[in-house]
């Protein structure tokens, strides 16, 4: 996962250096990415894209994104017995689900905490990511 944040203009070359081609709906669904960083289902990003190509299917949303992952351009992110979510956040953060609202926002991780999870990890494995996760709910009025 690189450490910086994407934008529209690296889709073509990250595409291209990955020797995937870039096309309309995969530069829709990564536009949309951008455009909220909410992190998207794959179904709500197919709702949000729909408006803007009419005769996009479920399945093409969900090809596009795993080609977007596929290229490090996205992060799926879980959350137990949810749908994925997507997010074009390629720096190494962590996540946090509001139960109340079923919001997920990205949450910075200060980098020596980072390394001394990494350094936790037992000699001769080798690490490809860290995922952190936060549950809880908001504590001001709604």
């Amino acid at each position: 996962m690189k450490t910086e944040h994407t934008t529209a203009d690296d889709l073509t070359r990250t595409l291209a250096d990955s020797g995937v081609r870039s096309t309309p709906q995969r530069e829709v669904i990564f536009q949309t990415l951008l455009e909220e960083r909410d992190h998207p289902t794959a179904e709500e990003l197919f709702n949000r894209v729909k408006t803007r190509l009419p005769t996009i299917s479920l399945a093409t949303v969900y090809n596009c994104l795993e080609t977007l992952e596929q290229c490090g351009l996205v992060k799926p992110v879980n959350f137990e017995r949810e749908s994925t979510r997507f997010c074009p956040n390629r720096r190494e953060h962590a996540h946090l689900l509001d139960a109340s609202t079923g919001k997920v926002r990205d949450v910075e991780v200060p980098a020596d905490l980072l390394e001394r999870l990494k350094a936790a990890i037992p000699p001769g494995f080798k690490l490809d990511q860290i995922e952190i996760n936060f549950r809880g709910s908001s504590t001001s009025a709604h």
